[in-house]
Formats: structure tokens, sequence, C-alpha cells
């Protein structure tokens, strides 16, 4: 059985990859499939976008289809940046670097620096069923970045008790924790249980 990635993110890629051969089906990027089109992520929540993306992919290609949504949530600004991670500070920042530099800038003066990763991924086949898991990983906003691993906002992401952000800690470590390794794992027992039915 083939899967189609909603997404042309390489780190993704591999993640997925090594779940689904496992279950001994193949996975490729929507490009790769031919589908040059992206979803247009109108969704309020990241599970919403996610099944947006894997709905779109299915329907365009006939095939199942794999998507995730994944962003960060901090309490002290309303949730903000959420679904619009990626997208947070608009065309003004173009790289992670500057959305992160963003971020800390709009938590200058805050006490309260509770957040949390939240990652969703949603899994759509053509005869109409569906599943879906979510992840999260809880913390707080570090008042500076620090390491250099992972990517995005990692370098400000600080666990609880550790003293240390993500990305100061190895892939392992991360993985062990993060939202989307919690998200990978619940995905792969419910779509070895869909695929047993």
């Amino acid at each position: 059985m083939r899967f189609i990635l909603a997404s042309n993110n390489p780190k993704k890629l591999k993640e997925l990859r090594e779940i689904l051969a496992g279950l001994g089906a193949e996975l490729v990027t929507q490009r790769e499939a031919g589908l040059l089109a992206e979803a247009e992520e109108t969704g309020e929540s990241f599970e919403e976008n996610a099944r947006i993306k894997a709905l779109f992919a299915c329907q365009a290609l006939g095939e199942p289809a794999i998507a995730d949504d994944s962003g960060l949530v901090v309490e002290a600004l309303g949730g903000a940046p959420g679904v619009y991670s990626a997208r947070y500070g608009g065309e003004t920042c173009g790289s992670d670097a500057e959305r992160t530099a963003l971020l800390l800038t709009n938590m200058a003066g805050q006490n309260n620096r509770r957040a949390k990763f939240v990652s969703c991924i949603a899994c759509v086949f053509p005869d109409g069923r569906e599943t879906a898991a979510r992840g999260e990983c809880v913390g707080t906003i570090s008042l500076s970045a620090r390491g250099e691993s992972g990517f995005g906002y990692d370098p400000v992401f600080e666990l609880p008790g550790t003293g240390r952000t993500l990305a100061e800690l190895t892939p392992e470590e991360k993985n062990a924790v993060s939202h989307r390794g919690a998200a990978l794992r619940e995905f792969e027992k419910k779509l070895r249980g869909l695929l047993n039915d």
C-alpha cells in the first residue's frame, strides 16, 4: 500500500517513512506523486488543518494521504502563534530566527511563560476512513534563545525541570519528549488498528 505525504518536509518524510515501513507500506511526497498544488490551510485548529491537507491530497490523487500540522501555543499571548506558527509575523519574518526574535519581543515583561508545542497527524483514505492523532509537549518560553539543535521555536522552548531548551537536546532526547514524537507514536497505533480491521 502507498501513502501520500501532504508535505515536502524531509524531516516529516523520514519519520513517517520509518513508521510506514514497519507496517509494510510506502510513503511518497505529494510532489513525487505529481501533485504540485497545496491545500489552503483555513482551519482554526491543528486538527482541522491536518485533515484539510490530507483530504486535499487524497481527493486529488485517489490514494491514502497523511498530513500533519503543528505549532507553538503560548498562554500569555492568547494561544498565539498557534496555527500561524510558521507564518508568525507575516512577510516581515521570513526565517525561524526572525519569528523566534518576534516571539521573545512579544513576551517581554510577561511573568506567565507557560507554553506547549502541539502536533496533529491526520490520515484520510479514498473509501472515507479517517484517523488522527495528537501529541503535546508542555514547557515554558525562555528569556533568550539557547542551543544549536532542532528548528523553529526549539531554542526558546524550555522543558520543565531540565533547564534546557529543545534545541539543547540530542535528536534522541528530543524525540522521546517532543509533541511530534508523541503524535507519531499514537498515530502508529491508530493506523495499525485501522489497517488490521
